[in-house]
């Protein structure tokens, strides 16, 4: 399977058509304001990250047995395999982990917010959490010797001392509890592996779990902005959902059933220690999903409500070594249309085992940095403009009407074009436009039905960046 196909297929991505075609407005002014702020935001990181990084593999996905390419194993034996892969934790030592470090990679890269996986669907937590002893924290795990070993406070303190934005990753199904996947049974799927109907008791242990859990996460860890949760199986069915649930579904699940873990409840318990906190339910529609997240991909359109594109830098999600990078090129192209469609991008960049980003990552953000330090007005606090995209031109614009045309450089192209033509976006006829990173003013020709701005051939060669540059449009 190519790595294109890899990537369009990977597990939540294919609940996102569904995902993205209803959404609850907020009504609490305190959300509502803090969605704005988030939306002004623009740019975020986020990092998977746990012990599996030791093996370079996808993180959580060679636990569950459905037969995809992204739960391949290499130890035929499961049970063998399920105890080693957990054993990893008393290996994991991250020494090279230093939270300063990529919070400072991030906000030269012009990065705004951050969200943190301190819980996958392999039920690793990156946190001291007092309700498993698998975790980071335990005496099994060499680095809870470490003054840095509650890494999810780490990380979240630095980046919070950098004025990010914090959000908590958090998976809702958790694969290494017994209240989730019974031991007294296989595991056939992503499911809890036993009819909740038959045995509430043992669900409703779950639920409180995870209530716990969360709990800790906005009790402890000072403000955090945003619960982000994943695992999107793991909701409330009607009896009629589940049969069309297992009716559309292509992948190998078999226990599609109503799993409420009570988000209302949680949402309620983390406005009243956390007010105003966007929370996230990724790809469930209702009311706990403030915001939407389309999963690698951007959409064809703008859409209606708050949006986030999520993507990783590489292939996978989690640290692989060997993978392809993402072009300086690519990852600009890409922020730029997500923003002129009304989106945030959340770029995700996994850490190494040692724990540190690689060479490669920080070379990336190290130059998207270097185009934000030129064109960021375009991009901080804009909103869509129609028509949001000519040909390779993305436009965007602030709440003062100020315009911008983002000129997205072909690989070929080492040099301004001689002139470029707009057929749908007509600026004010005396419109003052600059080149962004320059000192160059151009005036424009208004047509009949297009506006026209030549570049005389003495500053094509000016060019301020080979990936991307913004004309500004000032009435």
């Amino acid at each position: 399977m190519s790595e294109e196909k890899k990537e369009s297929l990977h597990a939540g991505a294919l609940e996102i058509e569904k995902a993205i075609q209803k959404y609850y407005p907020e009504t609490d002014s305190l959300v509502l304001k803090k969605l704005e702020e988030w939306q002004n935001l623009k740019f975020g990181l986020l990092m998977h990250w746990a012990p599996s990084s030791q093996w370079g593999i996808v993180e959580s996905w060679s636990l569950c047995s459905e037969d995809e390419d992204w739960c391949k194993r290499d130890i035929e034996d499961y049970t063998e395999y399920k105890n080693k892969y957990e054993g990893l934790k008393k290996t994991f030592n991250p020494q090279q982990f230093d939270p300063s470090k990529w919070a400072n990679a991030a906000k030269n890269a012009g990065m705004k917010y951050v969200v943190f996986t301190t819980k996958h669907h392999d039920g690793f937590c990156m946190y001291d959490s007092k309700f498993t002893d698998y975790k980071i924290t335990d005496e099994e795990c060499p680095y809870s010797s470490s003054p840095k070993a509650n890494i999810t406070k780490g990380i979240f303190d630095e980046f919070r001392n950098n004025d990010f934005m914090i959000g908590a990753y958090f998976s809702k199904p958790d694969w290494h509890s017994d209240y989730f996947w019974w031991k007294k049974f296989a595991t056939p799927d992503r499911n809890a592996n036993y009819d909740v109907k038959k045995h509430p008791d043992r669900w409703q242990k779950f639920v409180e779990f995870t209530h716990n859990q969360v709990d800790e996460l906005v009790t402890d860890y000072g403000k955090v902005d945003i619960l982000w949760f994943d695992g999107c199986w793991v909701r409330k069915y009607s009896d009629e959902e589940i049969i069309e649930e297992r009716k559309i579904s292509s992948l190998n699940i078999h226990r599609v059933q109503n799993q409420d873990i009570k988000m209302e409840e949680i949402t309620r318990n983390a406005r009243e220690k956390q007010p105003g906190i966007i929370v996230v339910d990724r790809a469930v529609a209702g009311p706990h999903q403030n915001y939407l997240t389309p999963e690698n991909q951007v959409p064809d359109r703008t859409l209606p409500y708050p949006w986030e594109t999520c993507m990783p830098i590489t292939p996978s999600w989690s640290y692989e070594p060997g993978l392809v990078y993402k072009s300086v090129r690519q990852l600009i192209h890409t922020l730029v249309d997500v923003v002129a469609k009304g989106g945030n991008f959340l770029l995700n960049v996994a850490p190494t085992a040692e724990g540190d980003f690689e060479p490669a990552a920080y070379d990336r953000l190290t130059k998207i940095g270097e185009w934000m330090n030129i064109n960021d007005e375009a991009i901080y606090n804009s909103k869509p403009i129609l028509p949001y995209k000519e040909n390779n031109i993305c436009f965007t614009q602030l709440d003062d009407r100020t315009t911008f045309a983002i000129y997205l450089v072909d690989e070929a192209e080492s040099s301004l074009p001689e002139k470029i033509v707009f057929n749908h976006f007509i600026p004010d006829e005396n419109a003052r436009i600059e080149l962004l990173g320059t000192d160059i003013v151009f005036t424009g020709n208004k047509l009949d039905n297009s506006y026209e701005i030549e570049f005389p051939e003495d500053i094509r060669n000016k060019i301020p960046n080979k990936n991307a540059w913004s004309l500004k449009f000032i009435r």
